[in-house]
């Protein structure tokens, strides 16, 4: 993780941004709901992943329409297959994977 998304990650704009979405959608996961299934969700996933080049822009980083609220199964479905840049801890703390490059 470069040092803007780690800045982001950390700032209160995130943690609150991140809090008033999963209030707005009750906390349970959206893909799981869809499904008929309820399920907390736990983490708020970014639809276009933060890289380098839109670190800054608001559109990608706090747009509601750009976040979904996902279960930890979720969420890792949404990433199998692709290279593991960053791992979730127990706690929702983000590192960057062991075997990134």
């Amino acid at each position: 993780m470069n040092s803007g998304q780690r800045l982001f990650y950390d700032s209160e704009s995130w943690k609150k941004c991140r809090e008033a979405y999963r209030k707005s959608k009750g906390g349970l996961c959206e893909r799981c709901l869809a499904k008929g299934l309820y399920n907390p969700g736990v983490i708020v996933h970014h639809r276009v992943h933060i890289n380098p080049n839109n670190v800054k822009d608001p559109q990608v980083l706090t747009d509601f329409s750009n976040l979904e609220l996902l279960c930890r199964a979720c969420h890792a479905e949404e990433h199998t297959g692709t290279q593991k840049r960053f791992v979730v801890d127990d706690l929702g703390r983000i590192h960057t994977a062991p075997n990134a490059i």
